[in-house]
């Protein structure tokens, strides 16, 4: 038996009928054609289904795509602007933070998330490392991955962010 489900999906206002024991992972693939949120480990390890759900990152192969019935989903392609990309997606894209690109939606998400909570305080290397911790990239060493993040954040620090 389908349920309706409604919820804001990159800001904009979305129905999808879902059968109730689907994923939000499942929902945001198939039925919203959402390709960034990446299925890996299905447990919750990887990070690479990462998307933000009330502004907070949740891995979306954990959560119970009814459980988002009228709240806020943001995928990576929520970060782009009339066609232009974030300026957090180009920090990554200009610091090389991204190498085959299977991890960036979801660090993506994390480090939007971090930025944006951190207010006016200048993120160190060792909180970045920490909140992004639950993102798995088997192709870098990270370095460039937070000097990306330090970037954006500078960037949204001079008002660059949408």
């Amino acid at each position: 038996m389908k349920i309706p489900l409604t919820f804001v999906l990159n800001h904009q206002k979305t129905t999808f009928e879902i059968d109730p024991w689907q994923t939000l992972l499942e929902v945001l693939r198939n039925q919203g054609r959402k390709t960034s949120v990446h299925r890996s480990c299905e447990e919750g390890e990887c990070g690479a289904c990462t998307v933000l759900l009330n502004n907070k990152p949740v891995n979306s192969c954990l959560v119970l795509a009814a459980s988002v019935q009228g709240a806020s989903v943001m995928t990576s392609e929520g970060l782009v602007k009339n066609g232009r990309p974030h300026p957090l997606m180009k920090a990554f894209t200009d610091e090389l933070g991204i190498q085959c690109g299977f991890c960036t939606p979801g660090m993506l998400m994390n480090a939007y998330a971090l930025i944006q909570d951190a207010g006016d305080t200048v993120l160190t290397d060792a909180v970045i490392r920490k909140a992004l911790e639950g993102n798995l990239c088997r192709c870098t060493g990270y370095i460039n991955i937070v000097k990306s993040v330090m970037v954006a954040q500078k960037s949204k620090l001079a008002g660059e962010w949408w």
